[in-house]
């Protein structure tokens, strides 16, 4: 982490401003570069991400009457926490998560009526997957660690409670085509309304989006007529795997999922229920926390859960449903989107799979550095239309590994009552091969302005283009420090390249970059900002960090940068020699030729080029970034 780039500051330096200079919420501002509707995980995510940038304005709201406090969602993907991990609080949510290192597998045991038996255990994520694990925490404790980003931000977002979205009119002529009109939900105030005028609009408001009403688009999809109930119970049990993930099978009474939270104590369940008639809603079934309890008791039979207190409680019914397009154009349009929808808004799904809080942030990641990117003059808006396109890919990959995950969880076990069920084993095994989608690892983009073609995969096989780019230890140059190499790529917006190379064509390469008309880093960084503000370099050495003195690299590794021209001294890595560490054997990359690796601002590796081919450098950015006067 680096600081006191400008100044010497005392406090933490992850905040722009001290707890006690920290925003309050004011009146509803008439004019905003982007309104977020929702403050559920997507618009969060959204709004901590552009709180980052002090020339944009930027107001969230929501209908709630203030911040989630208990409940919903509580998977975190080794994914997500890469992207945590971008945005400065990964620690936080190591620290009090419960770690998901084990899953076990409970199936009837053969020849009795009733009773279950332990099938297996196996490892919850692969070796070498990522630096980190999957992991249980409380949505609300989420939304904590995004609501103080923002707060501490350079441009300090506040959320707005209790407004409602009445509608919201598009006129493109405008330099801000959105009016949205709002209504108080505040009963200690007499209702009042308010007009908003925006450049851009997200609605990140659930299942029954009015924003999504708004555009004329629907969720499509079915039912599966099951309903299903979750409660966090604090529970004494006989069980021995309560505070391990564990998969349940019965014989007759259906279905469990034991996920440990937490802190040591809590458990959440999640519960198969009756199946539902059709056009049935879950709500008329009148079902209690109690009901729940017995089920969970009859399913874990002969084992006893003696529940002390339910924290939370829940039943909803499974479905799988996706809009067509995420954005307010139709198919074909030579407009540029300005209202977009991200989250439960345009994708919905069972929560077993623990994907649907970890998808939601996925979407707003994705569009939080386009946004920003076209305001502040760096890409052109045509950039804004790739959003739709990659979000709603890898939402139909969510859906179509939903509908068959939730159909194995939920179907008898292979028997005489029902031969074309799936068994235990099976579910396992769907499980183990479908590891790297649910950790989050699997999302792939496909070619476009801002992603290659793979003509130089070969190069890198280890860092497909498309998928996140996979950290892997090195040791920093200047202070023999063993970093992440992945923890570099930080939510602010920037792009990277990181080179790998040996120091020749590494010197030739840097030269280009600094004084070669065509040279990204010449047109892209804004007059007056740092060299690193737009196109951040990084490089790796294929050699042991004691073999090469810091002042022997390119100046352009050593930038002089702030108000203070200070020296930048971390900007250069060597492969770390200890067996299994060197980052050229982890991620396959040539070590002859070396390559530069591309890599967007939400840490998706972009393209992968050889290391002398300056042109097809250029040419990558031309499309789609703004040369800068």
């Amino acid at each position: 982490m680096q600081y006191h780039l400008n100044g010497y500051s005392s406090g933490d330096p992850n905040f722009f401003q001290t707890e006690s200079q920290r925003p309050e919420p004011k009146e509803l501002p008439e004019e905003v570069d982007v309104l977020i509707i929702g403050c559920g995980p997507a618009g969060l995510t959204l709004a901590a991400q552009l709180a980052q940038f002090s020339e944009i304005k930027t107001c969230i709201i929501d209908q709630k009457p203030g911040p989630l406090k208990i409940g919903q969602a509580d998977g975190i993907a080794c994914r997500t926490m890469e992207m945590f991990e971008a945005f400065g609080f990964s620690e936080k949510v190591l620290k009090e998560s419960y770690w998901v290192n084990e899953t076990t597998f409970w199936k009837p045991k053969i020849g009795e009526p009733v009773g279950i038996t332990r099938s297996s255990k196996i490892r919850d994520t692969e070796e070498g997957l990522s630096e980190y694990p999957h992991v249980i925490l409380n949505q609300a404790r989420v939304h904590d660690f995004y609501l103080e980003m923002m707060y501490n931000g350079a441009s300090q977002v506040v959320p707005f409670y209790e407004q409602k979205l009445l509608d919201l009119k598009i006129d493109r002529s405008k330099d801000l085509p959105v009016t949205v009109i709002l209504k108080s939900m505040d009963t200690r105030t007499p209702a009042s309304h308010k007009n908003i005028r925006a450049r851009f609009v997200v609605g990140c408001d659930g299942a029954r989006s009015s924003v999504r009403k708004s555009l004329g688009r629907e969720l499509h999809g079915d039912s599966a007529n099951k309903a299903w109930g979750v409660m966090d119970v604090l529970a004494t049990t006989n069980f021995p795997d309560i505070r391990l993930k564990s998969v349940v099978h019965s014989a007759s009474e259906g279905s469990l999922l034991i996920i440990p939270r937490e802190g040591g104590y809590m458990t959440r369940l999640y519960i198969e229920m009756d199946n539902l008639k059709n056009n049935e809603r879950v709500s008329a079934r009148n079902l209690t926390s109690d009901r729940l309890i017995e089920v969970a008791n009859l399913i874990l039979t002969p084992y006893k859960l003696d529940v002390r207190e339910v924290a939370w409680w829940s039943v909803y019914e499974i479905g799988q449903r996706l809009c067509d397009k995420f954005d307010d154009l139709p198919d074909e349009s030579v407009n540029n989107p300005c209202i977009f929808i991200a989250g439960d808004a345009c994708h919905t799904h069972s929560p077993k799979a623990g994907l649907g809080m970890n998808v939601s942030m996925g979407d707003t990641f994705n569009l939080g550095w386009k946004l920003a990117s076209v305001l502040r003059g760096q890409c052109s808006p045509k950039l804004l239309h790739t959003y739709s396109v990659e979000r709603h890919d890898v939402a139909k990959e969510l859906i179509d590994f939903d509908r068959k995950f939730a159909d194995m969880f939920s179907v008898q076990p292979k028997g005489k009552m029902d031969p074309t069920g799936s068994s235990p084993e099976e579910f396992k095994q769907y499980f183990i091969k479908k590891g790297r989608f649910t950790a989050g690892t699997e999302v792939c983009y496909n070619p476009s302005i801002i992603i290659g073609k793979p003509i130089y995969q070969k190069l890198a096989t280890g860092f497909q283009i498309g998928r996140r780019f996979h950290s892997a230890p090195v040791i920093r140059l200047a202070d023999a420090k063993s970093v992440e190499l992945g923890h570099v790529v930080k939510a602010d917006g920037r792009w990277r390249l990181f080179i790998f190379s040996n120091l020749s064509r590494l010197s030739e390469l840097c030269e280009f970059l600094i004084s070669d008309p065509s040279s990204p880093l010449i047109n892209y960084t804004p007059k007056g900002l740092d060299i690193d503000s737009s196109i951040d370099v990084r490089a790796v050495l294929p050699i042991g960090h004691r073999d090469i003195d810091i002042m022997d690299v390119p100046s352009l590794l050593r930038p002089s940068k702030g108000r203070y021209g200070l020296t930048d001294y971390e900007k250069v890595f060597c492969t770390n020699l200890n067996a299994g560490l060197d980052i050229f054997d982890l991620r396959s990359i040539n070590k002859i030729k070396g390559c530069i690796v591309i890599v967007r601002p939400d840490q998706h590796v972009a393209n992968i080029l050889p290391v002398e081919d300056y042109g097809a450098l250029a040419k990558f950015f031309e499309k789609f970034m703004i040369h800068q006067v």
